[in-house]
């Protein structure tokens, strides 16, 4: 099965971000695992090194329990297996049935900049532009797009541009039901009691907030878009870089050392950290494994029934 990671939530005084899990599968019924980062939680001190503990973890108000075998998934199996697959596969498809309208321009003219900007980079496919000479030309400008789609997709990059025509393309697979999103049981129970007890919850992703609101609007619970304050995307800036974090922090108005970040790439974690953000790394089977030194420094969780309101602790 098909897996992403998803939301927690943060108290509007002091909010703290995080991320927990939800399901996607495909039509095709290849299975695999993939997360997207988000979320809030209210935390009242950073979380220390060393919590990778057998039962419990705890950080100070908030206190997780390591659950084996709770669901999170693995990132490489949904995009390798269903939608890089589905992507590449319909992107000529796409384009030729959208090549008028406006949106789809404005995607192929954000690709156009990008392959400007990686001109000097091995294997870079450049995407002419359209002169209006006629159908050879046009398939010649569609089949440039697609190649450039598919050199970056084979680099595993993630710029802006690739990820937005990447959502409006799952946009139109979601609503022909050609792919659901099919959240993990702890998610929503979790994330509507934090919000009955007046936490908010936010989304920061490498995949477009477009194609966010899709996995949400067009789960197998429903539309749930209703649980979230927020979304962010690779705009406010990579998960890698700390000022990512920073600017999150500004934009919804906390400060960053009370926003606890959940994610299962030691990287990511990094970032987050040097922004001065707490940080809890997830572990869901088929996750990417983490390195010895890295299971002893985070504090590891595996499922959003982990982390409890402060009261509970």
């Amino acid at each position: 099965m098909l897996r992403r990671k998803y939301a927690l939530s943060c108290r509007s005084a002091a909010p703290l971000v995080g991320w927990g899990a939800g399901l996607y599968r495909g039509d095709s019924g290849r299975s695999g695992i993939f997360s997207m980062d988000i979320g809030q939680l209210e935390c009242s001190q950073r979380p220390h090194p060393g919590k990778a503990l057998e039962h419990r973890c705890s950080f100070d108000g908030w206190s997780c329990g390591t659950a084996p075998g709770s669901a999170e998934s693995l990132k490489c199996h949904l995009f390798d297996e269903t939608l890089f697959p589905y992507i590449k596969d319909n992107v000529k498809e796409y384009l030729r049935a959208h090549w008028e309208e406006e949106e789809c321009q404005r995607d192929v003219g954000l690709l156009r900049k990008q392959a400007q900007e990686d001109s000097s980079l091995d294997g870079a496919v450049p995407i002419p532009l359209e002169s209006g000479s006629g159908e050879e030309e046009l398939e010649r400008v569609i089949q440039a797009v697609v190649d450039n789609v598919h050199w970056q997709m084979s680099l595993d990059r993630k710029t802006t541009a690739l990820k937005q025509l990447q959502g409006h393309m799952w946009r139109a697979a979601y609503a022909t039901g050609h792919v659901k999103g099919e959240i993990f049981e702890d998610v929503v129970p979790a994330i509507r009691k934090w919000r009955e007890a007046g936490m908010k919850v936010y989304i920061y992703s490498s995949g477009s907030v477009e194609a966010q609101k899709l996995l949400f609007g067009y789960s197998t619970e429903g539309d749930i878009l209703e649980l979230f304050d927020g979304h962010f995307d690779t705009k406010i800036g990579p998960k890698v870089e700390s000022e990512s974090y920073r600017r999150i922090a500004a934009s919804i108005g906390c400060a960053t050392n009370n926003i606890l970040f959940l994610t299962d790439v030691p990287r990511e974690a990094n970032a987050a950290e040097e922004a001065d953000t707490h940080v809890a790394v997830v572990i869901r089977p088929g996750n990417a494994g983490l390195t010895d030194d890295e299971k002893s420094y985070y504090s590891l969780i595996s499922s959003f029934n982990e982390l409890f309101l402060p009261s509970s602790t």
